[in-house]
């Protein structure tokens, strides 16, 4: 069972909307005041929103949380692959078009997994607008992909239909099992429904080669990690670092070089695996409460000024 936060605040509701944007229905969930600092929390593979189901709730008293799934993921469209590029270049347009249909400008970034090239891509595109960043498990190193990231750059290799085949073994039911269970002391605090709601998803017909194209187009973010860092030394964005340590797919060996480039970052390798906040949610709300507070408050003294 999901270690839920239980706090003093009013029950915040959250709203399950869709807009077309570039073309494509993408699917969000939004709560909070629509005057407060706003919150975007960027999902990682194979989930959705979902993985924010009850993190949403907990910041929602205080800021404008916005959870977009990409396209493929979750409730967002999923367009066919002969007309869409599932790329990342093409994620992060999206959920920046979201965000210019919502009218946020300024927003801090909560990034796992896949969330966190398409955040890097937000964040190199539009510095001035990032209030703040939230890393979970996303990596911005060389350094973060080690053992199990080998099959994946043999396919970056060559492209070849037998390193493609090889890989589906990572949308197989006991590969998204894993990434919930991995690395976890207690497995009695992880809800089975988080995989097979996950695996409904990835079995969808024509889902599985979608995630094909995008293990091959992650290759793209690597070229990037040189000026993801230099846009950390330049712009020092307030970085709370809530990393599960236990992880096989990003390792904490990803997590301390961020701290070469955000010296003042706030550090914090949890005893768990690699959807973290499925089983220490207790330990990473508060933590991230704390974290938007100190650094969100202009922002909130801003609002309450206007």
């Amino acid at each position: 069972m999901t270690a839920d936060v239980v706090s003093d605040q009013p029950h915040a509701v959250t709203h399950y909307l869709t807009r077309a944007v570039g073309g494509v229905g993408i699917f969000y969930r939004e709560a909070g005041p629509v005057d407060a600092p706003v919150v975007l929390l960027l999902h990682g593979f194979p989930t959705s929103s979902h993985m924010f189901r009850n993190l949403i709730p907990a910041l929602a008293d205080r800021y404008r949380v916005i959870a977009p799934d990409y396209p493929g993921y979750g409730q967002s469209e999923a367009p066919d692959r002969a007309k869409f590029d599932y790329t990342f270049d093409r994620f992060g347009e999206l959920v920046d078009g979201l965000l210019d249909q919502l009218g946020i400008t300024r927003y801090a970034m909560y990034v796992m997994d896949y969330g966190a090239p398409v955040g890097w891509r937000l964040a190199l595109k539009h510095p001035e607008r990032i209030t703040g960043l939230i890393v979970q498990n996303g990596n911005a190193y060389d350094e973060g992909l080690k053992e199990f990231w080998d099959p994946i750059k043999a396919y970056w290799s060559d492209h070849s239909e037998s390193h493609r085949k090889a890989l589906h073994v990572l949308v197989a039911p006991e590969t998204t099992k894993f990434q919930y269970t991995d690395g976890v002391a207690d497995i009695s605090r992880i809800s089975p429904d988080n995989w097979i709601h996950d695996q409904a998803l990835l079995d969808r017909p024509g889902n599985a080669e979608i995630q094909m194209d995008l293990f091959y187009d992650y290759r793209t973010n690597l070229p990037l990690y040189p000026a993801v860092q230099a846009y950390f030394r330049k712009h020092k964005p307030p970085t709370l670092i809530v990393w599960g340590k236990n992880d096989t797919i990003f390792p904490a060996d990803g997590a301390y070089p961020y701290k070469r480039d955000l010296p003042d970052v706030e550090f914090h390798l949890l005893d768990t695996g690699h959807f973290a906040l499925e089983d220490k949610a207790d330990e990473m709300v508060p933590l991230i409460r704390a974290f938007l507070k100190r650094n969100l408050s202009d922002v909130a003294s801003l609002r309450m000024s206007a």
